[in-house]
């Protein structure tokens, strides 16, 4: 029998899990029990309120990451813009912070069990450290942030990446469960749902497959680390502006979930700035740093509160830093440092 195991975390999008979970039960009628689908969270039996008016949904069972079949991650329903507790980002990263994200990486380590996402579902793992390197989509005001976790983003309706599939916007978890059941289950069940549901599903699936197109490609791989840039002097100085920026500092990233402190080193040698970034105990070179004006700017990947690729930019006066760090569509975080 296939088992499929639907997650459900406080905030999660009601069409993302329902559309998936009617698709499923369908294939089960026609396919004479040979699949099971039920709603699960990562503590067990209980209600869990969505992110559409808090509508509650009961899930009778408890995640099981190495139960072979398939396991299918929602994504999140709230404020699109903005800070705030209520914000999408914000809810993918307490659902990030509890026990799912583990079982989650259980599951993809475990022969048998696919793990599928549909819209925010993938960041919810991407921000967790689970994607990087693997292909994979999301909603497309989310692609720019997928990408900076470390995934490879595709820009396909549905992405079957072996034991990884995700799909697109929220309608997708339509044809992620489709063609799941016609991967798992064959064409003849897929259609008998279709032909149910009145619903033909859309798309290509991508797959890294067979021959690679010519010119242009639905893949975006923005993770590739550039060298360091060269600076130009300062009209009438023998040292670049840049040097101000020299130095050990103790700084505060201040994100939607919470503060971040890292640890900068900053140095120019021969014109070129280059520097590390200290977070706990792991440690990570600036990549492509350019100095234009009085503003540094270099991207850096953080690995807590989650995984992101961050794009700072920030200014010295004195021994004081200010300045932002962005990821895609991301609220961007502040960021505030003292030379030590």
């Amino acid at each position: 029998m296939l088992t499929v195991q639907i997650v459900l975390f406080d905030g999660f999008d009601l069409l993302d899990a329902i559309a998936p979970y009617e698709v499923f039960h369908a294939a089960e009628m026609f396919a004479d029990g040979a699949l099971r689908v039920e709603f699960v969270t990562a503590e067990g039996p209980r209600l869990v309120s969505s992110g559409v008016n808090g509508l509650k949904i009961e899930a009778s069972g408890r995640l099981i990451p190495d139960q072979k079949g398939i396991i299918l991650v929602p994504g999140a329903s709230g404020e699109l813009d903005g800070d705030s507790p209520h914000s999408i980002p914000a809810i993918l990263a307490r659902a990030m912070n509890t026990e799912l994200t583990g079982m989650l990486e259980q599951a993809l380590g475990h022969t048998g069990v696919i793990v599928a996402t549909v819209c925010g579902g993938s960041l919810l793992l991407a921000m967790g450290g689970l994607l990087e390197g693997r292909r994979a989509v999301t909603h497309h005001l989310g692609m720019e942030v997928l990408g900076a976790t470390g995934a490879i983003s595709v820009t396909a309706r549905v992405v079957d990446d072996g034991n990884l599939v995700s799909g697109g916007g929220v309608t997708s978890g339509l044809d992620v469960a489709l063609y799941l059941v016609e991967r798992e289950l064959g064409p003849r069940i897929a259609h008998a749902v279709e032909q149910l549901f009145e619903f033909e599903r859309r798309g290509t699936v991508w797959r890294n497959i067979d021959i690679a197109p010519r010119n242009g490609s639905a893949v975006s791989d923005p993770n590739a680390a550039m060298e360091p840039a060269r600076l130009q002097e300062a009209s009438g100085k023998g040292v670049t502006q840049a040097s101000v920026f020299d130095g050990e500092w103790d700084a505060t990233i201040a994100t939607p979930i919470g503060k971040m402190a890292v640890k900068l080193h900053i140095t120019t040698v021969d014109g070129a700035i280059h520097g590390t970034a200290t977070q706990g105990d792991e440690m990570s070179a600036f990549i492509n740093p350019e100095f234009t004006g009085n503003t540094l700017r270099w991207s850096q990947q953080i690995k807590k509160p989650m995984r992101l690729n961050l794009e700072f930019e920030a200014s010295v006066d004195g021994d004081q830093m200010t300045g932002i760090a962005k990821a895609g569509l991301l609220p961007a975080s502040k960021l505030i440092g003292k030379r030590i």
